[in-house]
C-alpha cells in the first residue's frame, strides 16, 4: 500500500469562520494534520511558536525566502506569511494528510508544486455576515475592519479558482461539508488504487489465472 498523504488547501476571508471550522475538523480526525507556517506578526496572547505558528523576525524569513525554503508566502495585513516546503513534503510522505490554511496567493503558488491538492473556498452567506462577525470580534478599530473588508472582497472574487466552495451560514452544516469534502477526495480512484495497489494487483492477477 502506499503512505502519501492528501494535501488539502483552504482558504476563505477573514470573518468567514475558516479557523474555528479547521479547529474543529483537524483534531478529530486522525489522518489529518495543520502545516505550521512561517509568520512574521507578534505572537498573541494564547498562541505558542511552533505550535499555531513558527514565529521568526522579517530578517530571517527573508532568508528563507532567499534559500528558496517556502512552498508559498505572501505578505497579509503588513506581515509575512509562508509554508516550508520541506515539512510539509515530509508528512505527505509519511502518509498524512496535510491541511494548509492559506489565502488565495498561496494557494496559486502550491497548486503550481501541488497540481493534485485538492483546494476548499469557504466564504460567508453574506457581506452584511461578514461585517457582523468582523465587528463582532472586538479587537478591530472601525479603520481595521473596512480595510478586512476590503480584502475580504478581493478574497472572494478568486473562489472560482477552487474545487469545492462551502458557505458557512450555519456552522454544522459547514463541518460536515468538510468532512464530506475529506472523505471523497479520499476515496478517488487515483489515490484507492494507489493506497491498495498490492491488494488490487493480485486480485486482478487471481482473475486472470481463471480466465
Amino acid at each position: 500500500m502506499s503512505n502519501a498523504g492528501i494535501l488539502f488547501i483552504v482558504s476563505a476571508p477573514s470573518g468567514a469562520g475558516k479557523t474555528s471550522l479547521l479547529r474543529q475538523l483537524v483534531p478529530a480526525d486522525d489522518r489529518l494534520t495543520m502545516s505550521v507556517s512561517h509568520a512574521t506578526r507578534a505572537m498573541r496572547p494564547g498562541e505558542e511558536d511552533g505550535v499555531h505558528y513558527h514565529f521568526v523576525s522579517v530578517q530571517r524569513f527573508e532568508q528563507l525566502v532567499a534559500e528558496g525554503a517556502f512552498l508559498e508566502h505572501a505578505r497579509v495585513f503588513d506581515n509575512y506569511y509562508g509554508t516550508a516546503e520541506a515539512s510539509v513534503r515530509e508528512l505527505l510522505s509519511a502518509g498524512r494528510d496535510v491541511v494548509l490554511e492559506i489565502d488565495w496567493q498561496g494557494a496559486r503558488q502550491v497548486r503550481e508544486r501541488f497540481p493534485e491538492a485538492e483546494s476548499i473556498f469557504i466564504a460567508p452567506p453574506s457581506i452584511d455576515a461578514l461585517r457582523e462577525r468582523l465587528q463582532g470580534r472586538g479587537q478591530d478599530s472601525s479603520e481595521t475592519v473596512e480595510r478586512r473588508m476590503a480584502d475580504a472582497r478581493a478574497e472572494l472574487s478568486h473562489f472560482g479558482e477552487y474545487d469545492y466552495l462551502v458557505v458557512n451560514d450555519d456552522f454544522d452544516t459547514a463541518l460536515g461539508e468538510l468532512r464530506s469534502i475529506v472523505a471523497a477526495a479520499r476515496l478517488r480512484t487515483g489515490v484507492q488504487a494507489a493506497r491498495f495497489a498490492g491488494p488490487l494487483n493480485d486480485m486482478l492477477g487471481r482473475v486472470s489465472e481463471k480466465t
